[in-house]
Parts: structure tokens; C-alpha cells; sequence
């Protein structure tokens, strides 16, 4: 088993910054991958961005150049920077965890962008 917990979120206004955080407990010998997800609301989730063990990532194309995932594998925990944050950015971000082929998922943290 495998517990995650996500804090960083909050109002911002467009253009500006956040760091979002997710800090993972439990069996964490066994993590492979990491992620980040969100879900607008009447949208369904979509990966915004991943990190292996490796330190290879993927991004969204909409978010290529304004995020970066980042992953500190001592402490466990992995790091989503939003820079230049969009209207259209607004949603539930959920950290993700897969371990022994079983994904794990955060409760979700807010992120809304708005003047």
C-alpha cells in the first residue's frame, strides 16, 4: 500500500506560479512511476505530467514549456511547478503513484487561476 498526499494548491492569478507536492508513504520501495493528473470540472482526468525512477519524463502538450515534474527519490516526494498558469489550468490536480503494476491516487488539491 502506498499513501500519498498532495498540498500546494490554491488561487492564483493568470501568468502567475504555484508548486504543487505530494509526499508518499507506505511501501515505497516498490514505486516506479509518478504523476501528476487533473480533472476540470465535466472533464475527465487527464495526465498532465510523469516521472520514472529514471528521471525520464512526459508532459502534456499544453503544458510543455510552463510545467516541470520533478521527483526527489530519497525523500519520496515529487514536485509539479506551473509557471505561466492559464485559465484553462484549472482543476483538481491528483498526484499518482504506480507500484507492483497497482496505481495509487492522492485526494486531489485545487488549483484555480482567475483574475
Amino acid at each position: 500500500q502506498v499513501q500519498l498526499v498532495e498540498s500546494g494548491g490554491g488561487l492564483v492569478q493568470p501568468g502567475g506560479s504555484l508548486r504543487l507536492s505530494c509526499a508518499a508513504a507506505g511501501s515505497i520501495f516498490s514505486i516506479t512511476t509518478m504523476g501528476w493528473y487533473r480533472q476540470a470540472p465535466g472533464k475527465q482526468r487527464e495526465l498532465v505530467a510523469s516521472i520514472s525512477s529514471g528521471g525520464r519524463t512526459n508532459y502534456l502538450d499544453s503544458v510543455k514549456g510552463r510545467f516541470t515534474i520533478s521527483r526527489d527519490n530519497a525523500k519520496n516526494w515529487v514536485y509539479l511547478h506551473l509557471n505561466s498558469l492559464k485559465p484553462e489550468d484549472t482543476a483538481v490536480y491528483y498526484c499518482k503513484a504506480v507500484a507492483i503494476g497497482v496505481g495509487y491516487w492522492g485526494q486531489g488539491t485545487q488549483v484555480t487561476v482567475s483574475s
